[in-house]
């Protein structure tokens, strides 16, 4: 930088220092005033811009310390000295002379002063000088929003040139840089983001003016002509444009991309260069084509500005490609254009991964949801079109190796989910956008907060896609006897209406969405019920332990099995699958089973043909996951022999046993009913991680009550039990063999859900549904 433009830099900053002491000397460190004349965190040379924003802080703290008087290395400055750098600022340099000791003559610049003191001067630009130079930098005296801009522009690093000093500073080691020394002075070697808080006024002047980078006048998330009690809030509302012309307008948006990219990244949204954001402005309502704005891929987040934006036009075509050399579109920008196409009104995408973002795509154990669905949660207000009694439902897709390929994907989930304003990528983040992008960020925010607040109520065992049982204000109409009030003895009629208000309601009705949600309160044992009855799958034991242990035992030592067994026992076998197979229904299944058949009748149903009918017949069954009676009592005489040689563990969740004893001691009657056979059932249970567990059950029922998903079968162990199906609580991972339950009566199915567990329908959702067994337990 030419020495002809030292402006503002030292000189304004010395000059502040006199002028906040009212004109008076005052006295400074020498530590001070060097770091103010080689400030490099404050002097930009590229873009002839200072912080004054951040220095000035800095500055007026150290005018309000009292304790550099007495510092051993103090320097008095005066006020004609700063009238007298100010007067000469145009084409003039500031040297720093170090002179050699001597007396002092004060007020004489040209006399000697004593050894430590510095005599600073100005002088032409064609004046020689042999001694250190202390580079400075030019300073644009800009507004608040230029300065700004200029920190998201086009210098990464806000660096003056480093001193061309050749003689050692006062108190300086030789060779080291003066302003870094760490621990000297306040700043610890360098100058903090943000000094305003140090000085009164400072804190004063920090909040004069807005911090986001503004391309409108105004913002608010209240729309036009909506209220801010209303529930809903389905717009934003913007001030006009505060642009004159197209390159201040591109240049506003780039530097506003760049800081909210760092701001994506001190959230942890944007960490390993992922993340984005692109903004458009334009269109029809402005009666121009739109500007599309782009953030490039592939670089730190958090070191982005304006040279590194892409600009755009609708057809993906670019208009201005950014100054940085070498670098490509974002990843996600065929994904930008998908939710600008479907969705006219939005101006901004934002695209983050957020840790919250990604496990709420994991909360559904198969990972096969299309969805995620929240109620009654305050922060549903921002997200837009949704109030806090309102059903969200933010869309799930399935993740791609390219960001490209989610494209078709996300067009289809945005078409099928309307008042969306985000879409979840699986284990991956978030795409969510607004109409403009002060919404779009708000909207991140809050689905942000939302996901982070329902992974911690899935802890807590809460379902956060429920109406809550109760803590929710409601409204509702109740009729009740005239005599229990003393209106009612002056009124003729029999009944009388009145208005219930309460946190406890039964209904809501000013508010349709909480109909869509059914009563699907998780009932308490045994304040609500005494009776309870199990299925095993899914519910006290993992899916995964039937199908991925017991089965493939069954698979692997059928033949061994066969081979150890007496000729009874084979034929005993052989009739029982015979049976089974006389059961099935389904046409191309039974051609199977009956091939295997005639295969056996055609060696005349020998030993060694029945044996191999057996082995065919088990094999297959296991493989279509048949249920039935014969295959399980087979199942339930080789799982015998794997529990008693210890080579089979029954596996049961943690929190069973903790049920089980909760039951016990508060006298609930805990059954089981599963298709497994009763023999297998107690063999588990008996041989189970947890230990034996046979003694706290009542009962064991297997298919021969009935098809667990036949209502009869529920009715038939109502029965045994001699109880009313209302009485009974009954819990399985199925929604088949919900329903037949509900259909007989059953008080409360309730919904179990696993890891591993198949994935919910909309029939599923209309059951109360727990996480843990324990969510039973309550007096």
């Amino acid at each position: 930088m030419s020495n002809s433009k030292y402006k503002a830099g030292v000189i304004s900053a010395m000059q502040t220092l006199i002028e906040e002491s009212g004109g008076k000397s005052k006295y400074f460190s020498s530590i001070a005033i060097k770091k103010i004349m080689h400030s490099t965190d404050t002097f930009d040379p590229e873009s002839n811009t200072w912080m004054n924003a951040h220095f000035l802080g800095a500055v007026r703290g150290l005018v309000g310390c009292g304790d550099f008087e007495q510092n051993k290395s103090s320097y008095k400055l005066s006020a004609s000295f700063g009238k007298k750098l100010k007067a000469k600022a145009k084409g003039k340099k500031i040297v720093k002379k170090r002179t050699k000791a001597s007396s002092p003559v004060e007020k004489k610049p040209k006399k000697k002063r004593k050894t430590g003191e510095v005599e600073i001067k100005v002088v032409e630009d064609d004046e020689e000088d042999d001694e250190s130079e202390y580079a400075t930098a030019e300073v644009a005296q800009a507004s608040e929003k230029e300065k700004k801009r200029s920190i998201y522009g086009k210098n990464r690093q806000l660096v003056v040139a480093k001193s061309k000093s050749k003689k050692q500073a006062p108190g300086v080691a030789e060779n080291e840089v003066v302003g870094s020394i760490p621990g000297a002075g306040w700043t610890n070697g360098e100058i903090q983001n943000a000094m305003y808080p140090y000085t009164h006024k400072g804190k004063l002047e920090m909040f004069k003016n807005r911090r986001w980078i503004q391309s409108t006048s105004s913002w608010s998330r209240i729309g036009k002509g909506a209220s801010s009690l209303d529930a809903v809030h389905s717009t934003s509302l913007s001030g006009k444009s505060t642009t004159t012309n197209k390159k201040e307008e591109a240049t506003v948006i780039k530097c506003l991309i760049s800081q909210l990219c760092q701001f994506f990244y001190h959230q942890g949204w944007a960490t390993g260069t992922g993340g984005g954001c692109s903004i458009r402005v334009g269109g029809p309502e402005e009666n121009r084509p739109w500007r599309v704005f782009v953030a490039a891929s592939g670089i730190q987040k958090e070191d982005l500005t304006e040279d590194d934006i892409f600009e755009l036009d609708m057809d993906q075509k670019i208009v201005q490609p950014p100054v940085t050399p070498n670098l490509c579109q974002s990843a996600c920008t065929p994904l930008w254009y998908v939710v600008f196409r479907n969705r006219p009104s939005v101006k901004c995408v934002i695209h983050t991964h957020s840790m919250n973002a990604l496990m709420a795509t994991l909360l559904d154990p198969d990972e096969k949801a299309d969805r995620v669905r929240i109620t009654h949660l305050e922060m549903l207000k921002g997200v837009g079109n949704h109030a806090y009694d309102g059903i969200l439902e933010v869309p799930i897709i399935d993740n791609r190796p390219s960001e490209d390929l989610l494209a078709d994907q996300l067009d289809i989930a945005i078409k099928k989910f309307p008042k969306a304003n985000a879409v979840l990528v699986r284990r991956h983040g978030i795409y969510c956008w607004g109409d403009s992008w002060e919404q779009a960020k708000t909207q991140c925010e809050s689905f942000d907060y939302l996901f982070e607040t329902i992974i911690k109520m899935r802890q807590m065992g809460i379902d956060y896609s429920a109406l809550p049982p109760s803590g929710s204000y409601r409204e509702e109409r109740k009729s009740i006897d005239a005599g229990s009030i003393k209106a009612a003895e002056k009124s003729s009629a029999s009944k009388l209406e009145i208005v219930v208000n309460g946190t406890n309601g039964m209904t809501n009705i000013n508010n349709a969405r909480d109909l869509i949600l059914p009563d699907k309160a998780i009932p308490l044992l045994p304040k609500n019920r005494k009776i309870l009855l199990l299925d095993i799958e899914g519910c006290t034991t993992a899916i995964s332990f039937v199908k991925e242990t017991l089965f493939p035992y069954v698979v692997s030592n059928i033949d061994s099995f066969l081979e150890k067994s007496s000729k009874e026992n084979v034929e005993k076998h052989y009739n029982a699958l015979i049976k089974d197979v006389g059961s099935i229904k389904e046409e191309d299944t039974k051609k199977t089973f009956d091939s295997f058949i005639d295969k056996c009748t055609g060696k005349n149903k020998d030993t060694s043909a029945l044996k191999e009918f057996i082995s065919d017949c088990v094999k297959q069954m296991v493989a279509k996951d048949i249920k039935a009676t014969g295959l399980e009592f087979m199942q339930g005489d080789m799982w015998k022999s794997g529990y008693e040689s210890g080579e089979l563990k029954g596996h049961v969740y943690p929190d069973f046993k903790p049920m089980l004893e909760w039951c016990k001691t508060n006298n609930v009657l805990v059954s089981i009913y599963s298709s497994e056979s009763i023999n297998a059932q107690k063999l588990l249970f008996g041989n189970s991680d947890e230990g034996d567990l046979k003694a706290y059950f009542d009962s064991h029922f297997d298919t021969t009550s009935g098809g667990k998903k036949e209502k009869e079968s529920y009715l038939n162990i109502a029965n045994k039990l001699n109880v009313d199906p209302n009485d009974i609580v009954f819990v399985s991972d199925a929604e088949a063999e919900l329903v037949a339950a509900r259909d007989a009566g059953i008080g409360f199915p309730v919904m179990s859900i696993r890891p591993g567990n198949v994935l919910l329908t909309d029939v599923g959702h209309e059951f109360p549904i727990i996480y843990s067994l324990m969510q039973l337990c309550g007096s």
